[in-house]
């Protein structure tokens, strides 16, 4: 059983341990201390559910819907764009950048957000859902839910980390020239990922 569990627990890291829209959203809000145990949370759970509809064989369903994927696509397209817009202003108004403390931004919005750039995502789909579903099928009816345990594991670990590790970059950031930059780069990589989804 160790075995899936740590397969599992590998895989899915490899497979989510990416520069991405989550990922920079989570980190930006764990920089910022503003709401991370929400976005953690959030990210975390959608993870798990989307693992365990993987590795309960919901992904062989998913591959043959592929209208679902391009649906989900164009609108994770149009959610990246518009808040790569919104980092690239955000940019530009440095009266608005805090580097420490609470973000502009109410519970409702950011937890808006976290779900959006999570579920408008194709790529999570087919890295949880079908790929990591795929994987798992082949430990058998016992081991593929040891390989799910351990993607979960992975991913709640990874999230933990990323979003409450990241307040050790608050002091490289206390200027707003720095968050400027920083918001400039995640807006870049929102028109970059929506670009790879449109091609």
């Amino acid at each position: 059983m160790v075995n899936p569990f740590l397969t599992g627990m590998v895989t899915g890291l490899s497979l989510i341990v990416v520069i991405g829209a989550q990922n920079a959203f989570v980190l930006r809000q764990g920089i910022r201390r503003a709401h991370v145990a929400i976005v953690v949370a959030i990210c975390a759970v959608s993870d798990l559910v989307l693992i365990l509809a993987g590795v309960a064989g919901i992904g062989a369903i998913v591959d043959r819907a592929g209208w679902v994927i391009d649906v989900v696509t164009w609108l994770g397209v149009a959610f990246l764009v518009w808040y790569g817009i919104g980092s690239i202003r955000r940019a530009f108004r440095p009266e608005q950048l805090e580097a420490t403390g609470r973000a502009a931004g109410t519970v409702r919005t950011i937890a808006l957000q976290a779900l959006a750039l999570t579920w408008l995502n194709p790529h999570v789909y087919l890295d949880t859902v079908v790929l990591l579903g795929s994987i798992a099928q082949t430990h058998g009816p016992v081991g593929r839910w040891w390989f799910g345990a351990g993607a979960s594991v992975g991913s709640v670990a990874w999230f933990s980390a990323l979003g409450f590790g990241a307040t050790r970059l608050a002091p490289l950031l206390a200027r707003p020239r720095a968050w400027q930059v920083l918001d400039l780069l995640i807006g870049l990589v929102m028109f970059v990922i929506a670009a790879s989804l449109v091609w």
